[in-house]
């Protein structure tokens, strides 16, 4: 085996470890969450929620023939839930479409212990931040029964738990994308979405478009407690970026390997 050969397999052996030491990392609570990527499915339109007002809305109310952007969160989260909605409105706050003209927003608290109240505060909360008090009339805030949240998460692929220890859920976060005709068209991960990266979702979703599979760099949403030795998820995040560290690593050292022995070749010849 040359040399190169043995630094690839080497690159190779360490991304396998990442992959493992990252999985081992995660704690039993964290083991079954995740956000998948159901590109292409149909979200349930006959779901029951209830809107900031209290009012009974099914989620078809909210297609017809624009896009949405859909999220989910709890509104009581100490910690990502917030980030997710202040990401979205800091994207929304550079783009021109406005919610309610050109798209629908639906937020879905998936906790069923929480109130149209707390919605309707959380909608204030973010009208006022965003600035532009017309998307009011498109972007809505939901609160639902623990059946029509685990329907919806399920056909969405967000997967999340709840520790009643803690009394916190467990969840990644991002937001999604969807046609008018509620087929899921692109999944957006974190916390920060570039708003051309938003504007284009949400273009090709009102033409149809389904969007392709992309890389995942999951944030969890999870206390971590010293005494429990429960993980947050700077913590995990941290482990996910020292083994990109260390493949990106394995792959300039391969690079410069290459490079030496091209040097050589030209020499001896």
């Amino acid at each position: 085996m040359t040399r190169v050969a043995l630094l690839v397999a080497m690159a190779a052996l360490a991304g396998l470890q990442v992959a493992a030491a990252e999985e081992s990392a995660l704690p039993p609570a964290l083991q079954d969450v995740g956000f998948d990527q159901k590109l292409g499915d149909q979200v349930p339109l006959d779901l029951v929620f209830r809107d900031e007002t209290g009012r009974e809305v099914t989620l078809g109310d909210y297609f017809d023939s624009r896009p949405v952007v859909l999220s989910l969160v709890y509104y009581k989260c100490p910690m990502l839930c917030t980030l997710v909605l202040d990401g979205l409105t800091s994207s929304l706050k550079a783009l021109s479409l406005v919610p309610g003209r050109e798209f629908e927003i639906v937020t879905v608290s998936f906790d069923p212990r929480e109130s149209p109240e707390l919605a309707l505060a959380k909608k204030e909360a973010y009208l006022a931040r965003y600035g532009r008090p017309e998307a009011g009339e498109g972007w809505h805030f939901l609160t639902g029964e623990e059946e029509s949240i685990r329907r919806l998460a399920a056909a969405v692929g967000f997967r999340y738990a709840y520790d009643p220890e803690l009394d916190q859920f467990a969840h990644a976060s991002g937001i999604l994308v969807l046609t008018p005709e509620s087929r899921i068209a692109r999944v957006l991960f974190g916390i920060e979405y570039a708003p051309r990266d938003l504007k284009l979702s949400l273009v090709e979703a009102s033409q149809g478009k389904i969007g392709t599979l992309v890389d995942q760099l999951l944030l969890f949403c999870f206390h971590y407690d010293p005494a429990t030795g429960k993980y947050g998820a700077m913590v995990l995040n941290l482990v996910r970026a020292g083994g990109a560290v260390t493949v990106l690593g394995g792959g300039l050292a391969i690079l410069g390997m290459l490079r030496r022995e091209r040097r050589r070749g030209g020499k001896d010849a």
